[in-house]
């Protein structure tokens, strides 16, 4: 690998070339990624791909000039000082926010790159050549901006806006509700069965961290192994079942914790504190995401968790 202060106008000049040949190749990847989902946004990147194909053109013409047609392939992996990419190819289902995170961290990487190479040319049309592309990429931001005020309408956005949000609600919400509401209801009737069975707060912890830790492991795997996004739009499946896993395991621990105390009854009115807070959760998110009305949400959730409680407490104190 070397170091950027090393490299000559030429091997500049070849970097140059395949920066803008990766970046352009980046936003064509963005724009097919989000073209199904988000049509307009994809349109908005495939402008900016044109933008680095024309960078690119103007860099490969004063290369042939000044040192002929054969230019070496110098990558962004060979020269010190270049932040890591993940490849696109990697991040499924694109979100869109993180693309448009993304897009400002390339272009600021872009344009210290051409100062910093502009600064180090001793040829005038180079050094002007890239402090222009410097300029370019400085306004590459506001070129972005002019591209979704004109490709993204105000309803378009907003079409897209709310696609945004039922894939959000699709691949992080459902999975992690799911493991949520399973974790925090079934793992009651074990706990507080150890618990009024055994009167031992430690034995309840015990039962407890193995009933969430059980039921987070079987929900991941269940999750991920329902089906693979393909056709349903629901995202990567190990993420989900990983996200689906931790809730699960998060919403039993959760009323296990207070079984820590030593005193038992106080552990116990802790526990069922906690169990409330949790039911207010669960109601609460399917409220806000799955448009659930409150009262029905409450209910729902309240009547599924007093039963499951109420089960627990009639096994333990047989």
């Amino acid at each position: 690998m070397r170091n950027f202060d090393s490299l000559s106008e030429r091997e500049m000049l070849a970097l140059a070339i395949s920066l803008e040949e990766e970046d352009e190749r980046v936003y064509a990847d963005y724009a097919e990624g989000l073209r199904q989902d988000f049509p307009a946004s994809a349109e908005v990147f495939d402008g900016m791909r044109e933008e680095e194909s024309s960078h690119r053109r103007r860099l490969i013409e004063i290369y042939q000039e000044r040192f002929g047609d054969h230019i070496p392939l110098i990558r962004r992996q060979d020269v010190k000082g270049f932040v890591t990419r993940k490849p696109v190819w990697l991040v499924r289902p694109l979100g869109l926010e993180t693309v448009r995170k993304q897009v400002s961290a390339m272009e600021v990487e872009s344009r210290r790159f051409y100062e910093s190479a502009s600064a180090r040319a001793q040829d005038p049309g180079i050094r002007q050549l890239l402090d222009d592309l410097a300029q370019e990429e400085r306004t590459h931001e506001d070129r972005a901006e002019e591209l979704e005020k004109s490709k993204l309408r105000p309803e378009i956005k907003g079409k897209e806006d709310e696609a945004n949000r039922r894939l959000f609600v699709l691949q992080i919400v459902q999975p992690g509700l799911a493991g949520l509401m399973d974790g925090s209801v079934s793992t009651l009737a074990p706990v507080f069965a150890a618990a009024s069975a055994t009167r031992n707060s430690w034995d309840a912890f015990l039962v407890g961290l193995a009933a969430s830790i059980g039921a987070g492991i079987s929900m991941g795997f269940a999750e991920a192994l329902s089906d693979d996004g393909s056709l349903t739009g629901r995202g990567h499946p190990w993420l989900r079942g990983l996200i689906c896993g931790l809730m699960t395991a998060l919403g039993g621990i959760g009323h296990t914790l207070p079984f820590l105390i030593r005193d038992f009854q106080i552990a116990m009115g802790a526990a069922v504190i906690v169990v409330l807070i949790e039911l207010g959760i669960i109601s609460w998110i399917r409220h806000r995401y799955m448009e659930t009305p409150p009262l029905s949400a409450a209910v729902q959730v309240g009547l599924g968790g007093a039963l499951v409680f109420v089960t627990g407490m009639l096994i333990g104190s047989a």
